[in-house]
């Protein structure tokens, strides 16, 4: 189901908080039959009753409550958009946002976050499935009604300006509030349907967050779990811009964003591993130096990883005499360590399976103030859906019986 009437979505909350039609008319000027016409329209969209009709008024059904409560996130969340893209001295800002609302249409909405995501008009009209003409119309209308110029030529094309950028982003929030609302629907109705969008990064994907996909998919059938890979940069902003709901891995401190609350699920100490058969495996008495004189495997710069290793070896980089590989992929990393004498720093659970099976081993040099916390991170202002919320619920059991191993 693409994202609703924008209009159908405002006459549906004001019905609901006057419990008339003929109050909520005056409000959003429009006909009683059209009111009427529009919330049928909506519910036969969704698939659900939303009010109980009687003589006296229009009373929320226990589907319209919770399609309110998500109807309620989006519209404030294209509000905060439209107060946030009025310049700064602007006065009467929140009163304009809310005139400006009502003037603006879904069509609109996708119209410029395609174009923003794309920065092409060609392949946004490729992806929304309509001609470039009503693309553009759909972006000119927008830009009339904002008052506020969206789009600019470059020499390579167009380039979202700020505020295009902004109002994109609280409109994928939007969006995404009542992507959740019709899930919450098939939920209220044991018809379990949707998707979770997880960004997975490495200190995660060997064995934490695989053991709580195959749990929580053998209780949720119906539910699909999308797992995105990336650097985290990329993952972070997919997160802010509601393309994942979250993200799990190693966290940062602080954390990236004021917007991000991030949750700590284990904190294992790294290790330094390589092969089993390892000229240090069974030293004794290691020493930096003689640390140093391997060749390593490390993670790129500017991961946290790579910040340890680089405070652990401080003086022997500095002297320039180190022979390093550098990469992000566990099965480099692992091929890498199989066949040489390189060693590397890690998670040590990011190895477990090739220790397990006799492979890699532990060298025997404590590290145990390089704890790595190890959770998730979400949007502050996401409110997960019950079906979510499970998911995240397994997670942490997993981490709970990971931390007792």
């Amino acid at each position: 189901m693409q994202f609703p009437n924008l209009r159908h979505l405002r006459v549906f909350a004001e019905v609901a908080q006057s419990g008339s039609i003929s109050q909520a008319a005056t409000k959003v000027f429009l006909s009683q039959p059209a009111m009427t016409q529009a919330i049928l329209k909506l519910e036969g969209q969704l698939d659900a009753v939303l009010f109980d009709r009687q003589s006296s008024g229009m009373y929320l059904t226990r589907e319209g409550e919770i399609w309110l409560a998500r109807v309620k996130r989006c519209l404030s969340w294209l509000q905060l958009g439209l107060t946030e893209i009025q310049g700064a001295q602007t006065s009467g800002r929140q009163v304009k946002a809310a005139q400006q609302l009502t003037q603006i249409s879904s069509t609109q909405l996708r119209a410029l976050m395609a174009v923003t995501d794309r920065q092409n008009f060609t392949l946004a009209s490729r992806d929304l499935g309509i001609s470039q003409s009503s693309l553009h119309r759909s972006a000119r209308d927008l830009e009339s009604s904002l008052g506020i110029s969206l789009f600019e030529k470059t020499s390579t094309g167009i380039s979202a300006t700020r505020p295009a950028r902004i109002l994109t982003q609280r409109a994928k929030l939007a969006v995404a509030e009542i992507s959740q609302g019709m899930e919450e629907l098939s939920a209220a109705r044991n018809r379990e349907r949707g998707r979770l969008r997880i960004g997975s990064m490495p200190l995660a994907r060997t064995s934490l967050l695989p053991m709580a996909i195959n749990r929580f998919t053998e209780a949720h059938p119906g539910l699909t779990l999308e797992l995105i890979d990336g650097p985290y940069e990329d993952l972070l902003g997919h997160l802010l811009n509601a393309d994942l709901d979250i993200i799990v891995g190693a966290l940062r401190s602080p954390p990236p964003a004021e917007s991000i609350l991030q949750r700590e699920l284990i904190a294992p100490p790294l290790a330094i591993i390589g092969r089993a058969d390892h000229p240090l495996r069974l030293a004794t008495g290691i020493t930096i130096e003689r640390l140093a004189s391997f060749p390593w495997v490390v993670p790129r710069e500017g991961t946290p990883t790579r910040e340890f290793f680089n405070q652990l070896f401080a003086e022997p980089l500095a002297q320039e005499g180190m022979s390093l590989v550098e990469t992000t992929s566990h099965i480099l990393t692992r091929e890498v360590l199989l066949g040489s004498e390189r060693l590397t720093l890690v998670s040590r659970h990011q190895l477990e399976h090739e220790i397990q099976a006799g492979q890699l081993a532990v060298v025997p040099y404590a590290l145990s103030h390089t704890r790595r916390s190890i959770g998730f991170m979400q949007r502050r202002d996401w409110k997960a859906t019950r079906t979510q919320q499970k998911f995240i619920d397994i997670l942490q059991s997993c981490a709970a019986e990971y931390a007792d191993i």
